[in-house]
């Protein structure tokens, strides 16, 4: 196993402070070490987030350089590249998370109109329990999932747990700075100062809707409170097994 090529791989799920933590990876392994990097891996961004294909094209072009793997790509895919991986994530509370993504969502497409609510009901699902999805599908069943929602069971709940607690180094978005002190503790990495990337401002919500992305999301909400565990309510690691220790 030494003589496999070891990375970084962060499972990047989507507003969950994930873009902030790229920024500040690039500040200690530098530009061309994070992929994907724009321009040098192209500049299509559903290609540089979500391919596996376009991934193991750019591994083979320059493997050598590359240190840490980000994107939008769920945990799985350290299955079918090679190498060895520590792995480390950001979780959000599923609430706030959705929240968010709306907000992104409106301010990119304003001319569409309409409210969060109706917004929300465009998207039919397809956000519901992204956290999950992304620690326990396959890279082909998310690329459907973006078209179909998956129906997920509480085996792919209790999946889910588990591949968390496998995961070598956990944040919450609440307590990223924290994280990211606790990654350069452990890594000897120079993060640099706080950054903050693609924030949007809170806005009021019902409570009813609130109450409703809730229960459309009950699995990643039991997930995230399973994180807060592993990382204790104030966001230090619980001392368990693959969460805080020696890389793999």
């Amino acid at each position: 196993m030494t003589d496999r090529t070891h990375r970084y791989f962060f499972v990047h799920i989507m507003k969950t402070a994930g873009g902030s933590l790229r920024r500040r990876l690039r500040n200690h392994f530098g530009e061309a070490a994070v992929y994907p990097t724009t321009g040098l891996d192209g500049t299509d961004p559903v290609k540089l987030n979500l391919s596996i294909d376009h991934l193991r094209e750019r591994l083979a072009a320059r493997g050598d350089q590359i240190r840490v793997i980000t994107g939008h790509l769920p945990l799985r895919t350290t299955d079918l590249i090679d190498g060895r991986f520590t792995t480390l994530t950001l979780l959000r509370e599923p609430v706030e998370r959705t929240l968010s993504y709306l907000r992104e969502r409106q301010a990119r497409r304003p001319a569409a109109g309409g409210s969060r609510e109706e917004m929300y009901d465009d998207l039919h699902g397809l956000t519901a329990n992204e956290m999950t999805k992304v620690l326990v599908l396959t890279p082909q069943e998310m690329r459907a999932s973006m078209f179909t929602p998956p129906k997920l069971t509480r085996d792919h709940r209790e999946r889910a747990k588990e591949a968390l607690a496998g995961i070598d180094a956990v944040g919450l978005q609440e307590h990223f700075e924290e994280f990211c002190d606790e990654l350069a503790a452990r890594f000897g990495w120079s993060l640099g100062p706080p950054v903050t990337v693609n924030a949007t401002a809170p806005v009021e919500v019902s409570e009813s809707f609130r109450a409703r992305i809730a229960e459309d999301n009950a699995f990643d909400v039991e997930l995230y409170e399973f994180a807060k565990w592993l990382r204790h309510d104030d966001g230090s690691p619980h001392e368990r097994p693959g969460i805080v220790g020696a890389d793999r």
